[in-house]
């Protein structure tokens, strides 16, 4: 129970990455403001977190306007009186290819991937700082932001933003004692990539390229989330932890 008395805000808490991270803190003793942009995901996470003894907000929140950002934060505030740790998970990807793809599509894949992660840690350091409290700000970004992808250009470049937004949000914030730092997943199966896993060949290449031979999931990623907002990472700030598996140093 490392987390009892601290409590944690999850953009994208409903579903996968986001989801697992939501009850990995609940199960050490965190209590969980859960935003998430669909009503009956962020309700059930809600469930599962009080299922396990601990208080739980749902906020529902589009994180690429400032305004529901705001109101987030300040429900997170009123419901659970403080927020220690923050986890932007909140992202999408609409695969496509980069000859077709619309100026509106990338434009809400950068709105949502990297100013949601902007608007969503401003707002959350600021209550830390207002508050005196030392905290931490973990963003989960992608070996995506390492490596190109046809069907991916929004979606490499924003994560590859979130890389040196955490690092300099490292810098602005040290001083008030709050930590950023980013977890780097490889292939996770979730809802956003579930449909492009389906395919045979892709999967079946996506293991062979992955030295410890599977496909990852959410709860894989817990346990580095876990350590960027624990005492024993107090001396991390502005890191990136790739946690892949080994996909993206395997070049077979």
């Amino acid at each position: 129970m490392r987390f009892e008395g601290k409590t944690v805000l999850v953009t994208g808490g409903g579903r996968g990455i986001g989801r697992a991270v939501a009850l990995g803190f609940a199960r050490q003793g965190a209590d969980v403001a859960v935003a998430d942009i669909r009503d009956e995901r962020g309700t059930e996470a809600v469930r599962e977190i009080r299922g396990l003894g601990r208080r739980a907000v749902y906020v529902r929140t589009d994180v690429s306007d400032a305004g529901q950002v705001d109101v987030l934060v300040k429900s997170a505030l009123e419901a659970l009186d403080r927020i220690d740790v923050l986890v932007n998970v909140a992202g999408i990807c609409p695969f496509k290819d980069f000859l077709e793809m619309e100026e509106r599509v990338w434009d809400r894949v950068q709105s949502v991937n990297l100013k949601g992660v902007f608007l969503c840690s401003q707002a959350v350091a600021r209550a830390m700082v207002k508050k005196g409290i030392r905290g931490r700000i973990i963003s989960i970004g992608s070996i995506s932001s390492m490596v190109g992808g046809a069907r991916q250009a929004h979606y490499t470049a924003s994560k590859a933003g979130i890389n040196m937004l955490t690092a300099s949000m490292a810098i602005a914030l040290g001083p008030h004692g709050i930590t950023c730092n980013a977890v780097l997943p490889g292939p996770i199966e979730t809802d956003i990539n579930r449909e492009d896993l389906a395919d045979p060949e892709k999967r079946a290449y996506f293991i062979k390229r992955t030295p410890l031979g599977r496909i990852g999931r959410p709860e894989d990623v817990v346990g580095p989330v876990l350590f960027f907002a624990s005492e024993e990472a107090a001396w991390c700030t502005g890191s990136v932890l790739v946690v892949d598996g080994g996909i993206v140093v395997n070049f077979q």
